[in-house]
């Protein structure tokens, strides 16, 4: 079972290394600054590679605008179920097919002008010199650029590229495609504007514009674009309805090119409130058209009655036929004409119930009082009937339209249902009415049948002509009537703020979002990086992973070497990883006085694994010794891995192997360095059991020989974390020396240690911290006096006092936030 404290980035006492964390985030700056100037860049080329979004909007208000139909009961407004239906519906007739389709073919936005930036292709609708014109029965080239070049202010160079022989055309009065053969290659020819260019794939006319601009003599790239995908994209038109005032649209669009919104969305609106009164007009207009047709019978009719008194009259007295008929006639007219009426009443009420019966479609019903019918519910229902016939057909290509079928499908039954049972009604009481006026005129009919036979054709004719002159009187004023209403009809859709480019509606694209989004991310990057090595890492980072995980002395800490051999010390003796072993040796005198040891002092130097540094330390080690002028002698017993010869240009061909296994006296592997007071004993040849050797009782006399010759020993083991070897040779040592390197000594090799110097396998063990790199260049901290990163006066230190502050612009604002959160 895990604990979490086996994992690195726990100390024992269980607490996160935030100050640990810290500093290695600071000592990284680097990485933060590179994270912000390549994240920057990136929103750099995000935001000049965007094009900019405006949006445009207008607003428009839904209201009742009634006006009176031949009486005061009567009206030509549509009755839409009130005005927030009305809105609705208006809302949805916006986003249908068949309304877009009648603006993007009146805009020709099927049209794409076009003009190549650097990065994208930019819209310049509104922004060019000339206007292409097209007859939309000939056929065009459809989705590939046609160039247009301005040579002059009246002429243009057309360019089209084809990659085959064959192109794709369309014809935009029927949306028709075909294919047609074409030139490979390049075609350009100079035309004139204003000139019909008829070629088997483009068929237009340029006309001038009256534009000055920057894109006045730029190449211009024009592409017709397939019609039902325009209609498409414009069907996404938003519409919204104002909480506050129900009656109030609001139209927007977003888009690259602000001209061409601002035409889209005024055309929208005219186009609407034309259709909007077309529609409401329709009451009109079907009672106008059943007026001239009854109006043609009515002419022939009274044409004929009126041929027929004329020719009466001419061969009779009419002065003496009339005296005495006046007054029948006056009263059989007046029976005549309320007869007429009622029958025609009765006519448009079963020629109703017959349409309600056997049609689907309304809008064609003329209206009631044409026929004098001004019942209030038949004259309402019939307007209302009229009106959903045409909502219904609105919706036929409209997005939501199926939300709104049913809904009109009930509403239509409805009102079909009252009005057969209104007409019934009223039905009963005019055949009531019917039967009133012929019992009249047949009671007047009975008197005049005792006239002399003259004065009763007469009647007869005279009657005739009479009624159908009252009626054709009648109809041509109702007609004048409807005509007039038509004529001052108003559409219940106004404009309150149209369309306007005012040099405003930037919506994007966000570049002060991306580049605050790209500050973040720069920062957040490294910081995941830095968390990440930080956490993952198992290597000893700094100091408080050492006294962190054992309570073993730590008497040193020594820099990273920059010199190509290990003799650093000798080569630089002023420089700060001298000092630092400098600082090392006053520490192993005060052990060796504390442990009272006289004479010959021996020293041990091993570590965990190999390239943590023992060879380094040991050679540099001796170094400060035999400089102080100590005779000073340095043994190799890794025997397995030889080093030590290499810096001290001596040969390994014999060493303490031969030493011990007896063939070599103790004088004859002795060899003696270029630096005065150091000898050195290497290893020797590889033996085949280096373990026994040390084990034996040869190793104990070389070392009870060397001290009798030496002041310091200093013993170069092997790993103790891989053999026994520096085990045994613990007893013949007074300190050991373990060697940990940042960055590369594992934190669990601390542990081993610890577990090792309790059970008493290594004699007064004391830890050097090797290749130290304070990247932040404050100097050591932690409390600690040595590393390169301490300088002592001698002019060759890589560090600073730890009270001055350093030069360079971020090494001392680095130095003054460690020193502000007492980090340093």
């Amino acid at each position: 079972m895990l604990d979490v404290k086996d994992f690195t980035f726990f100390d024992k006492q269980n607490s996160f290394d935030f100050k640990g964390f810290l500093i290695k985030t600071i000592s990284y700056w680097k990485w933060f600054v590179i994270g912000l100037i390549i994240t920057f860049s990136i929103a750099h080329q995000v935001n000049v590679r965007k094009q900019k979004i405006y949006g445009i909007e207008t607003t428009i208000a839904v209201k009742e605008e009634n006006n009176p139909f031949f009486t005061s009961n009567t009206s030509l407004v549509f009755n839409w179920g009130g005005t927030s239906d009305k809105v609705q519906m208006i809302s949805t007739t916006l986003k249908s097919r068949s309304h877009n389709e009648l603006v993007v073919n009146k805009l020709e936005f099927f049209i794409d002008y076009m003009k190549k930036t650097k990065y994208f292709l930019q819209d310049v609708y509104g922004s060019v010199p000339f206007k292409v014109n097209i007859d939309k029965s000939q056929y065009q080239l459809l989705d590939q650029f046609v160039k247009v070049k301005m040579l002059s202010d009246n002429t243009y160079r057309l360019t089209v590229s084809f990659q085959s022989d064959k192109a794709e055309v369309i014809r935009y009065s029927d949306s028709k495609r075909t294919v047609v053969d074409v030139p490979v290659g390049e075609f350009s020819k100079v035309y004139r504007l204003g000139q019909v260019v008829n070629l088997p794939f483009l068929n237009w006319k340029l006309t001038p514009v009256n534009y000055e601009g920057e894109n006045e003599r730029e190449e211009i790239s024009v592409r017709f674009n397939s019609f039902d995908n325009t209609v498409s994209v414009y069907k996404g038109l938003r519409v919204d309805i104002d909480e506050k005032a129900g009656s109030i649209l609001k139209l927007s669009m977003e888009g690259t090119n602000k001209a061409r919104m601002v035409d889209y969305l005024n055309e929208t609106v005219n186009v609407l409130i034309t259709r909007q009164l077309e529609n409401k007009n329709k009451f009109a207009e079907n009672t106008i058209n059943f007026i001239d047709e009854t109006l043609f019978k009515m002419e022939k009719e009274l044409k004929a009655s009126g041929d027929n008194l004329k020719d009466f009259s001419k061969s009779n007295n009419i002065i003496d036929i009339e005296e005495g008929g006046l007054t029948y006639k006056n009263q059989l007219v007046t029976y005549d004409t309320q007869k007429d009426l009622v029958e025609r009443k009765l006519a448009y009420l079963n020629t109703l119930k017959n349409y309600l019966k056997n049609s689907v479609d309304f809008s064609k019903l003329p209206a009631p009082t044409v026929v004098g019918i001004e019942e209030p519910n038949i004259v309402t229902n019939v307007s209302k009937l009229i009106d959903l016939s045409i909502r219904r057909t609105e919706l036929a290509y409209s997005i939501k339209g199926e939300v709104y079928y049913e809904r009109i499908d009930n509403e239509i039954q409805s009102v079909k249902k009252a009005l057969l049972e209104n007409a019934n009604t009223l039905k009963t009481a005019l055949q009531f009415d019917l039967n009133q006026v012929n019992q009249k005129i047949q009671g007047v009919e009975a008197e005049i049948g005792r006239l002399p036979e003259n004065k009763l054709e007469w009647l007869n004719l005279s009657r005739k002509y009479d009624l159908s002159d009252n009626i054709y009187n009648t109809y041509l004023q109702k007609r004048s009537e409807a005509s007039i209403v038509k004529a001052a009809n108003l559409s219940d859709i106004q404009f309150i703020d149209p369309a306007k480019d005012v040099g405003s509606g930037l919506l994007g694209p966000k570049t002060s979002v991306n580049y605050v989004l790209a500050f973040f991310v720069g920062l957040l990057v490294p910081l995941v990086l830095v968390f990440f090595i930080f956490f993952i890492s198992n290597s000893i980072q700094n100091i408080e992973d050492i006294s962190s995980l054992t309570k073993l002395p730590l008497i040193g800490i020594v820099g990273v070497k920059h010199s190509e051999t290990n003799l650093s010390v000798f080569e630089r003796p002023k420089s700060a990883l001298s000092e630092s072993f400098r600082a090392i040796r006053s520490s192993l005198q005060f052990l060796y006085k504390k442990q009272s040891i006289e004479g010959t002092k021996t020293l041990m130097l091993t570590s965990s694994v190999s390239g943590e540094g023992k060879t380094f330390c040991s050679i540099n080690i001796a170094t400060v010794f035999a400089l102080s002028e100590k005779k000073t002698i340095i043994l190799g017993l890794d025997l397995r891995k030889p080093k030590i010869f290499d810096d001290f240009n001596i040969q390994n061909d014999v060493g303490a192997v031969n030493y011990l296994i007896g063939q070599k006296k103790l004088d004859e592997v002795i060899q003696h360095t270029h630096i005065p007071y150091l000898d050195v004993i290497t290893s020797g040849p590889i033996p085949p059991n280096p373990s026994e050797l040390i084990m034996g009782d040869s190793m104990k006399t070389m070392m009870e020989e060397l001290k009798t010759k030496y002041d310091y020993i200093i013993l170069d083991t092997p790993p103790v974390g891989l053999v026994s070897d520096a085990l045994e040779l613990a007893q013949f040592c007074d300190v050991s020396l373990y060697i940990v390197r940042q960055n590369f000594t594992k934190k669990e090799m601390l542990t081993l240690l610890n577990n090792r110097a309790k059970r008493g396998e290594l004699n007064n063990v004391s830890i050097i911290f090797n290749g130290y790199e304070n990247k932040a260049k404050y100097g050591v901290g932690y409390g600690y006096g040595y590393g390169y990163g301490y300088s002592y006066g001698y002019g060759y230190g890589s560090g600073y006092h730890e009270d001055e502050e350093p030069t360079g612009f971020f090494a001392k604002w680095k130095f003054r936030i460690l020193r502000k959160l007492g980090l340093s």
